[in-house]
């Protein structure tokens, strides 16, 4: 159950701490068709009409926050980068897009075999608290590559966003006691296991259970034995005996297979006792609880083990927990160390789609970016156009931060101090002084090739925990939190009305 397995002989520990490249000549191809088949009509279409190689910029963001909470962590970059260095179009994809019949120009099938992504990609830095309507990712390339990307690129950035976000709630109602995640069994399938484990531990999570997850990406593993392990002996006693004679240094037991109080508890005193007794000394040991009541067995538990003599023993609480039901348990009272959780962190369970979107914001005419607006009925659904930079404000006498404010890609930083207001609520303002800025969207692919080193797992993990500490609690807590401000520059703003009225005019036939 404890980090262990990957500490037997340092593998994982020093792959933790390598950076990663990603998209490298001969990495495994990415397939093409991982479109929907919109993606590639408009690229027949692109083609057809000349203006394929017409260069657009999309960009990735999102409408609002998951499970209520006050902000998102942003993950899934390294997957995507992948994705985009490897894309392809094999012999097999071609043929089965041939035989549709609905791209009869060959032509446009020939283009798909040369394809190679050559755009650019400005990103945020994984792990980094991001907000509503500021966008997370940006592409910019020719319509054809860019279109094509759409779908992969939001599966990478929302799945591993959406659950990096969870586990992050998680972690913060166990309140310092260590999360393992559990879920690989549950999740959809088994890429969902492998960077769902990487998303967990981006969110706070102390280990996975993930074996693959653990070699991949350098992740601590964590995990000791189940059900069948007690079943395949003739007692819990033996059961136990057995496990302590292979793992006498990680010895946590799982003791809800009968009875936990009546057998499971005193069987695991029973190993304890006799190992300590034999070897002079007792490592990590402790007990699982996997079912019934869990807040009133881990207090039976705790007092058993500590009447026992083994005070330093670890109580470890699983089954269908997340962190309505942990804040709840330590609301009772409980007697528990640390948590093992699955379906629901896995699975997102209670929001399971992050709901990113892909839109084109500018296309680029005579050498300059043109901003484009997607218009709507729905004031949220409205775009903010053209290229951006993203600041983050952080006062300099708090370090907290105060302001995200959005900017065309070729503004300033205004000169402070300077006023701010909501993009909708324009009442809603915010005076920001003597505070430090930072640009999120940084460089990380160029012409279609990375441009930067990704940091290990455990630096990402490092920057979303230090990124919650930067926000105040009304922004961070678990239950209704603080919306943080998230606003227009004035030109930005102005550029965005300007079109929102030049879209009206067109609506009523004013050209």
């Amino acid at each position: 159950m404890l980090p262990r397995a990957a500490e037997q002989d340092g593998s994982a520990d020093r792959s933790a701490e390598m950076p990663r490249r990603v998209g490298f000549p001969g990495s495994r191809p990415s397939s093409g068709l991982h479109a929907d088949l919109y993606e590639l009509t408009m690229l027949y279409g692109f083609l057809r009409t000349g203006i394929a190689g017409r260069r657009a910029a999309f960009e990735v963001f999102f409408r609002e926050n998951p499970f209520g909470n006050g902000f998102t962590i942003a993950a899934g970059l390294e997957r995507a980068l992948a994705f985009l260095g490897a894309l392809r179009f094999s012999a097999d994809d071609l043929a089965f897009l041939r035989g549709t019949g609905l791209f009869p120009d060959g032509g446009f099938l020939d283009a798909l075999r040369r394809f190679r992504f050559q755009g650019d990609v400005d990103a945020v830095p994984e792990g980094t608290l991001v907000f509503p309507h500021e966008p997370v990712l940006q592409v910019r390339g020719t319509l054809f590559e860019a279109q094509l990307v759409e779908t992969a690129v939001l599966n990478a950035i929302g799945y591993a966003s959406l659950v990096a976000t969870k586990a992050s709630r998680v972690v913060r109602a166990a309140r310092g006691r260590p999360v393992f995640e559990f879920g690989a069994r549950r999740a959809q399938e088994a890429r969902a296991a492998l960077e769902g484990a990487r998303a967990a531990i981006i969110g706070g999570c102390a280990a996975t259970s993930y074996a693959l997850a653990g070699r991949r990406y350098g992740l601590p593993l964590s995990g000791t034995h189940a059900h069948s392990w007690v079943l395949s002996f003739p007692s819990e006693l033996e059961a136990f005996r057995a496990y302590a004679a292979s793992y006498p240094d990680n010895l946590i037991l799982l003791v809800d297979t009968y009875d936990v109080v009546g057998s499971g508890v005193p069987s695991a005193i029973a190993v304890f006792t006799e190992v300590r007794a034999r070897q002079g000394r007792l490592g990590r040991h402790g007990v699982r609880i996997d079912s019934g009541d869990l807040a009133e067995l881990s207090r039976a538990a705790r007092a058993m083990l500590d009447a026992a003599g083994f005070p330093d023993a670890t109580v470890v609480a699983s089954n269908e927990l997340d962190e309505t039901v942990i804040a709840e348990l330590d609301r009772q009272g409980a007697r528990i160390d640390a948590y093992g959780v699955g379906t629901r962190l896995i699975t997102a369970y209670d929001h399971p789609a992050l709901g990113c979107v892909y839109k084109l914001v500018a296309v680029e005419e005579g050498g300059r970016w043109v901003p484009r607006l997607k218009r709507s009925e729905n004031p949220a659904k409205v775009t903010t156009p053209g290229c951006k930079r993203v600041l983050r404000f952080t006062d300099r006498q708090t370090g907290r931060a105060t302001l995200d404010l959005l900017l065309h890609a070729d503004e300033a930083a205004p000169t402070q101090p300077f006023e701010a207001f909501h993009p909708l609520y324009t009442w809603k303002r915010r005076v920001v002084r003597d505070a430090d800025a930072q640009d999120l969207l940084q460089p990380v692919m160029r012409g279609g090739e990375p441009v930067a080193d990704l940091p290990p797992v455990a630096r990402i993990a490092e920057r979303a925990r230090r990124g919650q500490e930067a926000f105040g609690q009304d922004v961070t807590r678990l239950l209704n939190p603080a919306e943080y401000h998230v606003d227009l520059s004035p030109r930005l703003w102005e550029t965005r009305m300007a079109l929102l009225r030049a879209a009206e005019r067109t609506v009523r036939g004013g050209g």
